[in-house]
């Protein structure tokens, strides 16, 4: 890794992510993503007036979860930030610092400002101007990598192709900042032509991953794919630290099912983790289903 410079805290990190069995929690709903994700908590928006009050819900949804007793390291290898999260504290510790120091779970955090309009039947990542100074606060609060996300809709070649360069033009820039990229092309799992996208995306994939340098390293986080095990050449990657699989719309137990079925893949939920967790829940019934449903994510990513 000569180029690349890494904490002593983020060779820990890439230690914990490289080796040890477990799924990437995804807690980066974002503006857009915050309602729905508290509606489904059972907070409805009558509850709050502005997004200052919104944030405020879903970082208290986000401290139940990463506070409670079954949200450890030996099952959570990592978990995906929003900035507004990343500027706010866990009992009093920066968020990123509670994740790893208490908890033994490694921090992410998502980078992108959304999607551009469709084009090409994709869309694109917007610009993001500021990503250098972000990248900046992100490393001096010990954040190991970060989450940037498109969607692919139909099986386009040029949209795909565009899609994955810019992926890639990002991820050099966040490298270089001793950061470990996930890069995000999400195929819409209600997409016609599927299977075609996925073929078009891999082929994408391993172009852009056998130019990376040798220190170059990345993650890749994909929609579940139509055919088994068909993203086994980007699981094997030298350049590939992990492949995880976003739910994508999918339901848990499919989700888990289809996750299971992908050797090397491992989960990365956001809503299906989420799925069944209540405002209203007592904390022993909320650390009976988050319990449950941290266990059988894990059982699917370690299968």
């Amino acid at each position: 890794m000569s180029e690349i410079k890494r904490s002593a805290e983020q060779n820990a990190m890439l230690t914990k992510v490289t080796s040890q069995p477990g799924f990437i929690a995804a807690l980066d709903q974002s503006g857009g993503s915050t309602p729905k994700a508290l509606k489904l908590y059972g907070v409805e928006e009558n509850e709050y007036s502005n997004d200052e009050q919104m944030f405020d819900m879903v970082h208290q949804m986000r401290t139940r979860i990463i506070t409670n007793s079954a949200f450890t390291g030996e099952r959570v290898l990592g978990a995906i930030l929003f900035e507004n999260t990343l500027d706010r504290e866990i009992e009093g510790m920066p968020s990123a610092q509670y994740l790893w120091q208490e908890k033994n779970v490694v921090p992410f955090l998502k980078v992108d400002k959304g999607l551009a309009d469709e084009a090409q039947d994709v869309q694109v990542m917007k610009p993001m101007p500021e990503l250098d100074a972000l990248l900046d606060k992100a490393v001096a609060q010990n954040v190991f990598g970060t989450k940037m996300r498109s969607v692919i809709k139909m099986a386009n070649a040029q949209g795909i192709a565009a899609v994955v360069e810019q992926q890639f033009a990002v991820a050099k820039q966040i490298i270089a900042k001793g950061l470990v990229p996930i890069i995000e092309p999400e195929v819409d799992i209600n997409s016609p032509q599927k299977a075609e996208a996925e073929a078009l995306l891999r082929d994408e994939l391993i172009k852009h991953l056998n130019a990376l340098a040798d220190d170059e390293l990345v993650m890749l986080k994909l929609t579940l794919p139509s055919a088994a095990n068909f993203y086994a050449d980007c699981v094997a990657h030298k350049n590939v630290v992990k492949v995880v699989a976003l739910s994508g719309g999918y339901a848990r137990e499919e989700a888990n099912q289809k996750v299971s079925e992908n050797a090397g893949m491992i989960a990365s939920f956001s809503r299906a983790l989420t799925e069944g967790l209540s405002a209203k829940h007592s904390d022993e019934e909320f650390t009976t289903q988050l319990d449950q449903g941290i266990e059988s994510i894990y059982q699917a990513s370690i299968t």
